[in-house]
């Protein structure tokens, strides 16, 4: 494991680190879209005073705060694998690159020491398939991270992933919400388990659940910010439409997501692509907030 100096240098002098994915990277959107948003990621949570440490894997090496030119490498390679927990020991032992889930950032970022790990949506129950089940939620059981997001991913089913973090235990904060976003929407019509509305709330109860020995992660759901913000009823519309085309067009695999993006973002006019850069970054700034609540 290599660990970039500023992030071991911000760990000794409790100042809060916040791990970002590299997948958002490297499958999220094309290039050069995809390294701006990285980096515009990692100046979002610099602007509130923590240090951002991008994951990944380079050549069987588990990175830990990528530099630049390898976070320009993710961004031009869309054949570099996903990496989850069980892709770990894989591409360690053959020397691959592997761009880390929310799955696999959490379960890096958490050996590395890192508290707070900051994303879009997590994974969920898929649609219409009650079976395919992402592992970023049993990463959320295990794994005692602060997750900050802005709920699940759109393109899952909203309610059953809700309830399946309520049977793994996984709390559920709104973070000046009393909803479950819906990620392009503010609303979803699901409960949170707590509304909070400062970092230090959050980190109040991440002390708690430390001194107790659980091992869940903090799910702290925040709303996309309300001026780019979708309707719920359009947004759910638009993704039983694009769903529908990939199943038509038997789209799968790592294709699957490029492709329900650029439909979206053509059905709406181009409004979910501006409103996932907007949750993102004001994820991103939410996290370090609560990163340097933690560390002090």
């Amino acid at each position: 494991m290599r660990i970039r100096s500023e992030v071991t240098s911000a760990k000794a002098h409790a100042q809060g680190v916040v791990a970002l994915e590299t997948t958002l990277i490297s499958h999220g959107r094309g290039y050069p879209e995809n390294l701006a948003i990285g980096r515009a990621l990692e100046q979002a949570v610099r602007s509130e005073g923590g240090v951002p440490a991008t994951v990944g894997i380079l050549s069987g090496e588990v990175v830990i705060g990528v530099e630049d030119p390898e976070l320009e490498h993710f961004a031009r390679t869309p054949t570099i694998r996903k990496c989850t927990r069980r892709d770990v020991p894989i591409l360690l032992a053959r020397k691959m690159d592997g761009a880390t889930t929310v799955c696999g950032t959490m379960l890096l970022a958490h050996q590395a020491g890192i508290r707070v790990f900051v994303t879009g949506g997590i994974g969920g129950v898929n649609r219409g398939h009650p079976f395919d089940v992402s592992a970023d939620l049993q990463e959320l059981a295990r794994t005692p991270m602060v997750t900050v997001c802005s709920g699940c991913k759109a393109l899952l089913d909203i309610e059953a992933t809700r309830e399946m973090l309520e049977t793994y235990g996984v709390p559920v904060i709104g973070f000046g919400t009393d909803e479950f976003p819906g990620f392009y929407s503010r609303e979803s019509g699901l409960p949170v388990d707590v509304r909070l509305e400062t970092a230090q709330e959050v980190a109040e109860i991440a002390q708690e659940r430390d001194r107790l020995g659980l091992t869940s992660a903090l799910l702290v759901c925040v709303p996309v910010p309300e001026a780019d913000a979708l309707p719920l009823a359009e947004v759910e519309q638009a993704v039983a439409e694009v769903v529908r085309r990939a199943d038509a067009q038997g789209i799968r695999g790592r294709d699957v997501t490029p492709f329900l993006l650029k439909q979206l973002g053509e059905l709406t006019a181009g409004r979910t692509g501006r409103a996932l850069d907007a949750l993102l970054l004001n994820n991103a700034r939410v996290a370090a907030r609560i990163a340097t609540a933690l560390a002090r």
